[in-house]
């Protein structure tokens, strides 16, 4: 099997793009993968490259029958709501909820017919994309195209309620591992990751813990930035406070520590997905909910430089 091809990411844009060279696509709330296929061998690797094959064997076979047998995609593993939207905790739930069906959205082609198209326009490689894959079928779907506007584009995510959009150069090349300017993320919903260095003690009929103590690296220094109280599912609670206890440690992971009355601090190995309000003027997250843990993030990619 050849080797890995690690993901071109986007750079946060806090303006809008706009002009004939932008492409827009509806930014999804998953779990990034890069789909590998040689022959009857498929294997579905994350950011970080984490073999994720294994839990996702539907959507290999469906890639295994695609009339290529030579491939490589770029996609997002997904859970749509009832009304279509990503979610990422509902992603989170597929192994206890079995009626949660995850969807394999592809938006480029890297590889086909064993030839390398990373220097190929993004168009092109959208066109052999749509090749392979015109429309839904099965756990396989291509991404969502938005009209050529970039304010039309931010206004269908507005009102679908979507994470937001991308916006990607039409003619420009794919990056292996690259933050590239060529492909922007517009976000309207705020959603990132954190690193957890502690969690407060459960209160009333709360197990597990009360609120989990979050922060982001600054100048390799854990920066607190908040409180985490909401969010969670007797599951999640379950499962948070087996992986927290393995992490206990003395020693606060934040410089500077927080003055949390009854704070228990974890080794900060863990990354939470989290959703919230805003930013308040102090550095600190407004309304954050949990939304679930992300095993293809490293600590150390979540920081404050470029906080979301």
């Amino acid at each position: 099997m050849r080797a890995a091809i690690p993901p071109m990411l986007a750079s946060l844009s806090k303006d809008l793009v706009t002009g004939a060279e932008w492409v827009y696509e509806e930014k999804y709330d998953g779990i990034r993968a890069v789909a590998y296929r040689d022959g009857d061998r498929v294997r579905l690797l994350s950011r970080t490259g984490q073999d994720l094959t294994a839990g996702f064997s539907a959507i290999a076979d469906a890639i295994r029958n695609l009339p290529d047998p030579d491939l490589v995609l770029d996609g997002e593993l997904v859970v749509f709501d009832k009304s279509g939207v990503s979610r990422f905790q509902l992603l989170q739930r597929r192994g206890i909820d079995r009626g949660t069906r995850t969807l394999y959205v592809v938006f480029d082609c890297l590889r086909s017919q064993g030839r390398d198209l990373l220097h190929r326009p993004l168009e092109e490689r959208r066109g052999r994309l749509l090749e392979l894959i015109p429309k839904r079928a099965g756990p396989l779907m291509p991404s969502r195209r938005l009209p050529r506007d970039g304010e039309r584009a931010l206004a269908t995510a507005r009102e679908k309620s979507w994470e937001g959009v991308i916006a990607k150069i039409a003619t420009s090349a794919y990056e292996p591992g690259a933050r590239s300017r060529a492909w922007l993320k517009l976000k309207v919903r705020g959603e990132s990751e954190f690193v957890i260095g502690g969690y407060t003690p459960p209160q009333g009929s709360r197990t597990e813990l009360g609120a989990l103590l979050v922060g982001l690296y600054d100048a390799g220094k854990l920066r607190y930035t908040g409180k985490v109280g909401t969010g969670y599912t007797q599951e999640t609670l379950r499962d948070l406070g087996t992986k927290l206890d393995d992490l206990r440690t003395e020693t606060p992971p934040f410089d500077p520590a927080p003055r949390v009355s009854g704070a228990i601090w974890v080794k900060p190995r863990l990354v939470a997905q989290l959703v919230y309000a805003e930013w308040t003027a102090d550095g600190k997250l407004r309304q954050p909910a949990f939304l679930g843990l992300r095993t293809d993030k490293k600590p150390e990619e979540c920081t404050w430089a470029r906080r979301e």
